[in-house]
């Protein structure tokens, strides 16, 4: 909480709705789809959500907590350094300027990022080559972001307990695209 009241690295300061809205909600993820290895970029990661808590639950993961906030990437360290992460890196630029640093990558994910046409496309590009994209969004981005076609959106899944928020996986298409990993 010291943090948050330094940094705002989030909004919500009760910290039950603070452990249910951004850890219950990050680690969900981890069991719905098949997240266990793999290098995974979290764009836009703010307090490290969703990227610290899959870290945490799925340690097999190489993560990159992607965020152009100095603070907020400050804090990030903080955190990698005192839990004693591995295999987990803060990378302090806006992602559209990542390329080799985190390419090839498993997964690309934001909770918050809202733009979502260049963060598609910026994944979707051949320096950055994600096999897939995890998205947490609200019910009304849902039509805008399954109408971009360079990815194949499966079914969306809804967060337990949320107020209209999905998990949406995108499987990137083409040459080269991974199989099925969804459970």
């Amino acid at each position: 909480m010291l943090w948050n009241t330094k940094v705002n690295l989030t909004a919500i300061r009760d910290p039950l709705e603070i452990l249910y809205r951004h850890f219950c909600e990050s680690m969900y993820a981890a069991g719905a789809l098949a997240l266990e290895t793999g290098r995974l970029a979290d764009v836009g990661s703010g307090g490290g959500f969703p990227g610290l808590p899959l870290k945490i639950i799925r340690p097999g993961l190489h993560v990159f907590l992607v965020e152009s906030n100095l603070k907020k990437a400050t804090f990030l360290a903080e955190v990698i350094r005192e839990l004693r992460l591995t295999d987990a890196r803060v990378l302090v630029r806006r992602y559209e300027e990542l390329g080799e640093e985190v390419a090839p990558l498993d997964f690309a994910c934001s909770r918050a990022l809202g733009e979502f046409p260049s963060f598609l496309k910026w994944a979707n590009s051949e320096q950055i080559a994600a096999k897939q994209v995890i998205l947490w969004v609200g019910a009304r981005d849902l039509p805008e972001i399954e109408t971009i076609p360079t990815w194949e959106w499966r079914e969306p899944i809804q967060v337990p307990h949320s107020l209209r928020r999905f998990l949406l996986v995108g499987v990137r298409k083409g040459p080269g695209a991974p199989a099925s990993t969804q459970k």
